[in-house]
């Protein structure tokens, strides 16, 4: 039995000001997963999965942050046998002035108004693993006959 898998790797931030109360989205502008988030992409040959996460922030806000923390991990296997697997930060120390970028709009907003946007499938799904210290993981496993993902928290 192999222990190596190919794996694509990526990270997703969630900045949030402690004084406003407010959380920073992005409205995407990818159609393969279109919708408001957060900050994300991949992790870059010979960059660490931390770095990775500033970079991508810097590049699709404008901001620059501190002390990100690794709040957990999302999952899921992808058709070729591969896994993919995203890297959860929350960040609250961050400096600049947000500009939009060619992935989407950046806009501050609060947790209760995230109901009044399209979120891409399984970002909802997700917002325990940023809120909840108790739970650390999402994996998405065994698609349904509809194509839902069946989601464990763990």
């Amino acid at each position: 039995m192999t222990r190596y898998q190919a794996i694509e790797i990526t990270n997703m931030i969630m900045i949030e000001d402690l004084q406003t109360n407010q959380i920073l989205v992005e409205d995407r502008k990818n159609p393969k997963w279109p919708g408001v988030t957060f900050p994300d992409g991949h992790v870059e040959l010979n960059e660490t999965i931390v770095e990775s996460a500033y970079r991508e922030v810097y590049e699709e806000t404008g901001l620059t942050i501190y002390n990100p923390k690794l709040v957990g991990i999302k999952e899921w296997p992808l058709n070729d046998g591969a896994r993919y697997i995203v890297f959860l930060f929350k960040a609250t120390e961050f400096s600049g002035e947000i500009n939009a970028s060619k992935e989407g709009d950046i806009f501050w907003t609060t947790r209760k108004q995230l109901d009044n946007y399209v979120l891409p499938k399984t970002f909802k799904e997700m917002l325990p693993v940023f809120d909840n210290p108790e739970i650390s993981a999402l994996a998405l496993k065994d698609k349904d006959t509809n194509g839902i993902w069946q989601t464990i928290w763990q």
